[in-house]
């Protein structure tokens, strides 16, 4: 059984913004593979269904962004799913635009919803980075850059990487973190 968490901030306004690229593919992958629909629970929205022979629960927190753990961690310990079958997905300003990672454990490189999971649950969980590029300057810049929406060229790239995470996260789910990220570097890199 796994938890799939996709980072974001609840409300219309935030909705197609880069730090919600996260709860954008928890939606994906809700429709492709037929999943129930959301439901509130556990502070976020939560459905499920099963991808490959896998029973998935997907979760949205809907804490907003830097109290995220808090929703993750109430979603773990009631299904017992442990650290190492929780996959949060979100954005990544580290990465160019359309670049994907994904790893186990790190540190949360400044993100406040990462370090809000770190702390509640443990850092030890599996990450999908998905890049949204990084703005000129600091502070209100950045602020601004990730609640602000993508232009056509990026929104394009975003695609382009959700339509892999929808095709590629059964082999994540069945064949762990290791054969996931070489098929990210082998199919991604291009």
């Amino acid at each position: 059984m796994f938890l799939i968490v996709g980072l974001g901030n609840p409300g219309t306004e935030y909705a197609k913004t880069r730090h919600n690229v996260g709860f954008m593919v928890a939606d994906a992958l809700a429709d492709k593979y037929g999943f129930s629909p959301f439901r509130n629970k556990f502070d976020g929205l939560i459905a499920e269904g099963k991808i490959g022979s896998e029973k998935v629960y997907l979760l949205k927190p809907q804490t907003y962004m830097n109290l995220s753990g808090n929703s993750v961690v109430k979603a773990a310990a009631f299904y017992k799913i442990l650290p190492q079958n929780i996959v949060v997905i979100h954005d990544d300003m580290d990465l160019p635009v359309g670049k994907l990672k994904a790893k186990i454990g790190g540190g949360a490189g400044g993100h406040n919803g990462l370090k809000s999971i770190d702390a509640a649950v443990t850092p030890n969980y599996n990450r999908i980075r998905i890049g949204v590029g990084h703005p000129q300057g600091s502070g209100e810049a950045v602020v601004n850059y990730v609640l602000g929406g993508f232009s056509k060229t990026d929104a394009e790239a975003i695609e382009k990487v959700e339509n892999f995470i929808l095709e590629s996260i059964p082999t994540l789910l069945e064949k762990g973190m290791s054969t996931y990220s070489n098929l990210i570097g082998m199919k991604m890199a291009k």
